[in-house]
């Protein structure tokens, strides 16, 4: 007989902005909610970004009833052809979705391998045991959705992501009456969006961004960039919508932003005239008072047209001085230095720069505490989870959560990797199942080590030293001095001393080995180099007999 058990299992996005991935389990199916990426630390070298374990979810492939994904930023579909290549399910996304589904899955060779299914907000769908049911939020992205999933053991709300946005760009309000629908219903437990949980108040209307538009785009007096995520289509109407205003041309550069362009206005999210869109080429002969130009690179990436500007690197065109250049985003969390760094250089090359500190160039598309009540009274759950941030942004919504009456042992702040379970109405925590952070680096998805971390962070802050030791094959003589070649560790000038020093500590070592040679020249010479210089460089030794 089949257990009548409901399992909550996060596999990403809690204790992290990024990575998101829930999955719902009741007896023998699994209902997988959206599949993000995150980018990478500035301590995760070498790292392009990183993905779900779905070691989970591989074990059970044959459980998986359905994918649905709530919108369509890089933190909740990003992951998704890796997924694809491991998981057959079908995908269950709003037409906006699942047009930057297509793109990125063709990007990859697999267009043609995915079941997209296209909903709207408002409709229904039955995938297994779940009935899931969509509802409109706003967010910083057109067709955003959050999820009433229905199942035999009480009614779940999936927020999305969301904030309360009275006078939206697009003019679609949040669905309140779906969300009171819900409460009239009885909701078994809320997981909600814990983003800007430690943001007091609300959140501004992304209408406040017209008006700093206006202020920047009158008081330009050459060529206004404006870089966001590729994924912000209404930052892209709102910047379409200025350049009118103020008669100018839009030039939008790079690979997504372009597609995501496309993409938004084929399906009707972006009513931008084709008479007011000029090619980069052609921007560049124009007056640069009559010129825009949206790129991506707001979080500082080097690879990305805004990196390649700040270093003078970008191939298109360059940053002129009198440019006036917009960071019209938030530094996602423990990326702020190298958008301030990118900001720095951009100054150093001539253009005035404004960011969020200076100009309300940027709203966040998530709810603060005044809104996080107001879903929480909403929908009267009975119990709450919060999801989708640090764990400061966890801890906190828990506290918000307590303030409106949910009782503190009706609150579950979880782990990625922590199964929740709902028998008979009750809650408790169950199991753990696997949750690290796979690495993808370069082609290779999953194969850098924890241990292979560590050794890039040493390479990358003592540098390397190389031994090199001929040995005679009978007797374990060294034929010749040992040759020690160092990359990153000290400068030129400083090597001679030191690197006598080291051949004398080798000869040494060798004279007196008496079991495993490497290791202990290793080690002596690691030792060594310490004493003299307080740098711990990794040493590899390298013998050749003879």
């Amino acid at each position: 007989m089949k257990s009548n058990k409901l399992r909550i299992i996060p596999l990403g996005g809690l204790g992290e902005v990024g990575r998101n991935m829930m999955v719902y389990e009741y007896n023998d199916q699994i209902l997988v909610v959206d599949t993000g990426m995150m980018f990478p630390e500035n301590d995760m070298l070498g790292i392009d970004y990183i993905i779900p374990d779905i070691t989970y979810l591989k074990q059970n492939r044959t459980k998986v009833a359905g994918i649905v994904i709530t919108h369509g930023h890089e933190d909740h579909i990003g992951a998704i052809h890796h997924v694809l290549e491991e998981i057959q399910a079908p995908i269950f996304a709003t037409p906006l979705t699942i047009g930057l589904l297509e793109a990125k899955l063709a990007r990859y060779g697999m267009a043609n391998k995915a079941d997209l299914r296209t909903v709207q907000a408002g409709n229904s769908v039955q995938i297994g045991p779940f009935k899931v049911e969509f509802f409109h939020v706003c967010h910083s992205i057109p067709d955003g959705v959050g999820l009433g999933i229905e199942t035999p053991a009480g009614l779940i709300v999936h927020s999305g992501d969301y904030k309360f946005d009275h006078t939206p760009v697009d003019n679609w309000p949040s669905d309140y009456a779906k969300l009171a629908e819900f409460s009239q219903r009885g909701v078994l437990a809320l997981l909600s969006d814990s983003t800007n949980a430690d943001r007091p108040g609300w959140t501004p209307s992304e209408r406040v961004i017209d008006g700093a538009f206006n202020q920047v785009f009158s008081q330009a007096k050459g060529r206004i960039i404006i870089a966001s995520f590729a994924s912000l289509i209404s930052r892209m109407q709102q910047v379409a919508n200025a350049a009118q205003r103020f008669h100018r041309k839009v030039a939008f550069v790079g690979t997504s932003m372009q597609d995501n362009m496309r993409i938004g206005r084929k399906l009707g999210y972006l009513e931008i005239q084709d008479d007011l869109m000029v090619s980069i080429e052609q921007a560049r002969s124009m007056p640069e008072d009559e010129v825009v130009i949206m790129c991506t690179g707001s979080q500082g990436e080097p690879s990305s047209i805004l990196g390649r500007l700040s270093t003078g690197t970008n191939r298109l065109f360059d940053i002129i001085p009198g440019d006036t250049v917009v960071l019209s985003s938030h530094p996602i969390p423990g990326n702020e230095e190298n958008v301030f760094r990118t900001i720095n250089r951009l100054f150093q090359r001539g253009a005035n720069v404004i960011y969020e500190n200076i100009a309300p160039v940027h709203v966040s598309g998530h709810a603060s505490q005044e809104e996080m009540k107001l879903l929480l009274h909403l929908t009267k759950p009975r119990y709450f989870v919060p999801m989708h941030g640090e764990i400061r942004h966890l801890k906190q919504h828990a506290v918000l959560a307590q303030m409106v009456g949910i009782p503190a042992d009706h609150i579950a702040t979880l782990e990625n990797g922590q199964v929740l379970e709902f028998i008979d109405g009750e809650m408790r925590l169950g199991d753990r199942v696997p949750s690290s952070y796979v690495f993808v680096d370069g082609t290779g998805v999953g194969d850098v080590s924890a241990e292979v971390m560590r050794e890039r962070e040493a390479l990358a802050r003592d540098g390397v030293v190389l031994v090199n030791l001929r040995l005679s094959h009978d007797t374990n003589r060294l034929l010749g001095e040992p040759e020690i070649i160092s990359k990153g560790f000290v400068v030129a000038r400083d090597t001679e001393e030191i690197f006598t020093g080291v051949r004398r500590k080798v000869t040494e070592t060798v004279s007196r080995a008496n079991g495993s040679l490497q290791k202990d020249v290793e080690q002596a010479v690691g030792n060594f180099l310490y004493g003299e210089t307080h740098r711990r460089p990794m040493v590899f030794v390298n013998v050749s007999r003879f």
